[in-house]
């Protein structure tokens, strides 16, 4: 058995049973205000991926591998951290590509649908996952010298860490915020809030977060908004897979020419040729431009 197998035997049964405990629980003690229906449609993207037959990893990283310009022999502590920290740098940079690249959000999307935030979350994915890219970010660190097997273990192991930070109800963690990845930093990651769009995309760091300017701590006085800036109301679990895809092909073959058609591909979600779309930056200044204008009317009444 390989070792990726035996890490999943353990990991997958762990997360279902902690998910539903957690359900269990936080429907005794919410009530009204928890879905089980989210549960659900996380269980059935969990189901769907492990019956899709069809991956690009293993063949785009034994290629990466095939061309490797050294091989790192994994022996001593240094060469498990420098294993680690290559593998969080290709997860933040495969996550901030998710949330800033169209054709990644697409899927991505998928795990931001929910309207509540719970450690089944964590295992919402999208059914297409496993063909939507995400080898590719890991292929420069096998193409360095890392196996392809320990870099798609220590993947794994990353996401398992994430599995406990999808929660509502662990406090602020004092000296760890701003260092690891926690609860307090995933929920600003998961919220819709134009404060906290774009934020935290760490895996067990935040330290590429620190260095590339997307950490953003929670705030008391801004409570998160969970689900994506335009909410999913379907519990249909189709429309939840397939709405992304299906806005995204609708944009492309509504484009004036291939140019375009192609670059909503790239370019972030919300975005539009003319200037006039919803992307982060956008909304953003809208928002400050509304607030000038009242600023500006109220000077007026004064």
């Amino acid at each position: 058995m390989s070792l990726l197998k035996s890490v999943e035997i353990v990991v997958v049964p762990t997360v279902i049973v902690a998910s539903l405990v957690e359900a269990w629980i936080l429907n005794r003690t919410r009530g009204d205000r928890f879905n089980w229906n989210e549960t659900w449609i996380s269980l059935l993207d969990l189901l769907g991926r492990a019956l899709l037959p069809i991956s690009l990893t293993s063949s785009l990283l034994a290629l990466a591998w095939h061309y490797r310009i050294y091989t790192v022999t994994l022996q001593g502590p240094l060469a498990f951290l420098l294993l680690f920290l290559a593998e969080e740098l290709s997860f933040y940079c495969y996550h901030r590509a998710e949330h800033r690249v169209r054709f990644f959000w697409a899927t991505h999307a998928v795990h931001h649908s929910p309207n509540q935030l719970a450690m089944s979350t964590a295992y919402r994915q999208g059914w297409t996952a496993k063909i939507n890219g995400a080898a590719l970010f890991l292929a420069p660190m096998v193409w360095l010298g890392f196996r392809p097997d320990a870099a798609v273990v220590t993947l794994v192991l990353n996401l398992f860490y994430q599995f406990w930070v999808h929660t509502t109800w662990i406090p602020k963690l004092g000296w760890l915020e701003g260092l690891l990845n926690t609860p307090s930093a995933h929920r600003v990651h998961h919220a819709s809030n134009l404060e906290y769009l774009d934020a935290n995309y760490g895996g067990v760091l935040m330290v590429f977060d620190r260095l590339f300017g997307t950490y953003v701590a929670e705030q008391e006085t801004v409570p998160c908004r969970y689900g994506l800036v335009t909410p999913m109301r379907s519990r249909n679990p189709l429309v939840v897979e397939f709405q992304p895809w299906v806005e995204l092909g609708r944009d492309m073959l509504g484009a004036r020419n291939l140019w375009v058609s192609l670059a909503y591909l790239w370019h972030p979600p919300g975005w539009r040729p003319d200037g006039a779309g919803s992307t982060t930056e956008e909304l953003r200044q809208q928002a400050s431009a509304s607030q000038t204008t009242q600023l500006n009317e109220d000077t007026v009444r004064e």
